[in-house]
């Protein structure tokens, strides 16, 4: 296959991306590491979880109470480079997940996570949040969209019956810039609010707030329906719950 001088290019963005990652990785994780918050006038300490491929740390408990069940790494295959995107975490709010969900509608815990399981926590309106958090470095928005958008573009596919709705998929992060810069340790999260509404921030700015059953439900599908090893580690700790 010839290759192109835009290809080239191209390539060599992506190696001077990852001749970076390691020092910008290990920024992102004394960061976090440092990460403390005040209680009461007292500096407490924030219990973090290191997700090992992505090098990134979450809190395994946000501010809004939401507790941390499975962590991840997302990646970009380019000019056959596997690029490292971002590393997440999801939260949901467990004691609701467990009352509300679980208990409701099993009563009993399965032996081993199950499908049904999973599609009762994409189908409910539970309150969950998604925190990525970006590990390549000289990143865009426009890129990070690009990106996005595939995925959770064919969730939506997949749950509607095999229709296209890229407009829906595009309104999560439509009124964010396209030229806002992204660098490594860059914080976008994602939120499934009761009442089948999704929220995105992005580096804590509000983005969007979309009000949809699909579109919430297609979100948490490209996590726990379509990614293995969120599914995997997200079942175990809905077990654990019991």
């Amino acid at each position: 296959m010839t290759t192109t001088t835009e290809d080239v290019i191209a390539k060599t963005q992506m190696l001077a991306m990852d001749e970076n990652l390691e020092k910008e990785k290990a920024n992102c994780e004394n960061g976090a590491t440092a990460a403390q918050q005040e209680t009461n006038g007292k500096a407490e300490e924030v219990a973090m979880e290191v997700e090992p491929n992505a090098g990134v740390s979450f809190p395994v408990k946000l501010d809004d109470g939401k507790q941390l069940n499975s962590v991840g790494l997302r990646k970009k295959s380019m000019l056959g480079i596997g690029i490292k995107i971002y590393g997440y975490g999801m939260y949901a709010d467990n004691e609701k997940l467990l009352k509300d969900v679980l208990k409701s509608k099993i009563g009993k815990a399965p032996a081993k996570p199950t499908e049904e399981l999973y599609k009762m926590a994409i189908d409910s309106d539970l309150g969950m949040t998604v925190r990525l958090v970006i590990v390549s470095s000289n990143l865009t928005m426009s890129m990070v969209r690009k990106f996005f958008d595939e995925g959770l573009g064919a969730s939506i596919k997949k749950l509607s019956g095999e229709k296209k709705n890229d407009e829906l998929a595009n309104k999560v992060m439509g009124q964010a810039s396209d030229d806002i810069k992204l660098p490594a340790g860059s914080v976008i999260e994602i939120s499934r609010l009761p009442g089948h509404i999704l929220e995105t921030k992005v580096k804590d700015e509000l983005v969007s707030r979309v009000a949809s059953e699909l579109l919430c439900r297609a979100y948490i599908n490209v996590y726990l329906g379509d990614d293995p090893l969120a599914k995997e580690k997200f079942g175990t700790s809905m077990l654990s719950l019991f």
